[in-house]
């Protein structure tokens, strides 16, 4: 990969020999100190630019300007785009850094979150807002509420009954959605709630749980890793009882911590479903 430094030149020159582009950010983790730092990190770059029509849509010149890709993602010319007001270009390159570039007019400035300005031609002219301290609230764990601790409980035993009938039915892609999709979002935030309690709500579990290794117990992480499955049915039903067990062990502090009320005979009932229909599968 190129070094850092060699990223860092390529985008300040681009914006500095051209007149239209008025200032640069970089967003996402590489703008966030609390996030450990790696080689795989993606460069989130914005500019900030006159006229955003002359970059719109034009991926022969982001080529000429940074190199040709491996492959280029352009979001706003895809399905469902949502683009407003901006344009970005997604790319990875042989040397297997990764840009994310956006081209945006100085209305759409968005600082809600890490945020560093790497040039600003306008310096006090007003072109970028004054920018605050910024930090990684926005993903800090969230307290929860003792409805939406209610409704991650019920909805986390009550939809392993699908888990259960798509198995009886052998309906495979349906299973893995259900536990995957479902019922694991669930348990994610039952999860994020540990760790606020037991580490602070001051954390960030990172996107979908990744930083969940360096953030629980080795031996309750161990116990997540068993609640992934292979696509067998007699593998599928054990990582399903990992997932109750890991559940219960989790739900049950939070709940006392709140001083919120852990229904446990919904958690009986579902277990007692999901025996039946496991036994009433012919093996």
């Amino acid at each position: 990969m190129r070094v850092e430094q060699e990223m860092f030149e390529l985008i300040l020159n681009v914006a500095e020999t051209d007149e239209r582009i008025r200032a640069v950010s970089m967003e996402g983790s590489r703008a966030n100190p609390n996030i450990p730092k790696d080689p795989y990190q993606d460069y989130d770059i914005t500019y900030y630019v006159t006229d955003i029509t002359a970059f719109y849509n034009k991926p022969e010149l982001i080529i000429e300007k940074f190199g040709k890709p491996l492959i280029m993602q352009m979001p706003e010319t895809m399905r469902n785009p949502d683009g407003g007001g901006h344009f970005n270009y997604m790319m990875i390159y042989p040397d297997g850094n990764r840009l994310d570039l956006t081209f945006q007019p100085k209305k759409h400035i968005d600082t809600g979150e890490p945020f560093v300005i790497l040039l600003d031609k306008d310096s006090g002219k007003g072109f970028l807002p004054i920018i605050s301290q910024t930090s990684d609230n926005l993903y800090h764990i969230k307290t929860p509420t003792a409805l939406e601790y209610y409704s991650c409980c019920n909805n986390f035993w009550w939809c392993l009954n699908n888990v259960a009938k798509g198995i009886a039915r052998d309906e495979l892609p349906y299973v893995m959605y259900m536990i995957n999709n479902v019922v694991r979002d669930e348990l994610h935030f039952m999860i994020d709630w540990y760790i606020g309690l037991t580490l602070g709500f001051d954390r960030s579990v990172g996107k979908a749980g990744k930083y969940y290794k360096s953030l629980l117990p080795p031996m309750i992480y161990k116990q997540y890793r068993s609640t992934y499955s292979s696509g067998d049915y007699a593998d599928i039903w054990t990582a399903v009882s990992e997932m109750c067990n890991l559940f219960n062990s989790l739900a049950v502090p939070v709940g006392a911590y709140f001083e919120f009320d852990y229904r446990k005979h919904e958690e009986d009932g579902i277990r007692e479903y999901l025996r039946i229909v496991k036994e009433e599968i012919p093996q």
